[in-house]
């Protein structure tokens, strides 16, 4: 098995870190955090990183300077926070071969998703996000990101029960075909505990998209889109 995608956080403000540090390990990250750039230089220099974010604690000259000793083609992905209007920072930074550059303050979750694209585009961590009426599902990490900010962990079960209705939009499914593609956890798996798993499932989602279907089964219909 491969390791683990490996972010290293340098200088970035302690608020930040924690909140980040915890959403990027509960999806299998591996997280780094360092507060100066002498104790970055020997982790990088070492390789194994797949994306560096450099915090505005440290000057934009040694943020620079760290970007072009360890980024590149064949180095990790540099993600550069700038303070507001230091526009040029920002410039430079991107001209200098940085994957992204933010401004502070900033969205803790927007950052982390602006990581989880540069590892799936190092083909180091494969999104599979399903978008509902309220929330964001990765099934990958079995998180439910809630558009309000909160988040809660989905069961192996409940993965396996949504994974079944995603490969089968518009399908309806008999309790027969739940139970032989997504067994119950234990070993109540009798026809009316599917009734008690879809309506957990609903409420842990927030989705009105998961529609019983009288007599027969239950039918996903995916959310439209929302318009621009």
């Amino acid at each position: 098995m491969a390791a683990r995608p490996v972010v290293a956080l340098i200088c970035v403000a302690d608020v930040v870190a924690d909140d980040l540090a915890g959403h990027l390990e509960r999806r299998g990250n591996e997280v780094r955090n360092l507060r100066t750039a002498w104790e970055a230089e020997p982790l990088l220099g070492a390789g194994g990183i797949d994306v560096v974010v450099i915090g505005d604690e440290l000057s934009p000259a040694d943020g620079r300077a760290l970007l072009r000793r360890h980024g590149g083609r064949s180095g990790a992905d540099f993600i550069l926070i700038c303070r507001p209007r230091d526009l040029l920072d920002k410039v430079l930074a991107l001209e200098l071969g940085a994957a992204d550059a933010v401004e502070s303050p900033l969205v803790v979750r927007e950052l982390a998703a602006r990581i989880g694209r540069l590892l799936a585009r190092r083909g180091r961590q494969a999104l599979e996000l399903v978008v509902l009426e309220n929330a964001t599902v990765d099934l990958r990490s079995a998180m439910v990101m809630h558009d309000c900010g909160k988040e809660e962990q989905l069961s192996p079960g409940q993965v396996a029960l949504l994974r079944l209705f995603v490969t089968s939009p518009r399908k309806v499914l008999t309790r027969d075909d739940i139970i032989a593609a997504a067994p119950a956890e234990n070993a109540e798996a009798f026809d009316r505990s599917i009734d008690s798993r879809i309506v957990r499932l609903r409420r842990k989602l927030n989705t009105a998209s998961i529609a019983t279907i009288r007599g027969t089964g239950y039918r996903f219909d995916p959310p439209e889109p929302a318009s621009a």
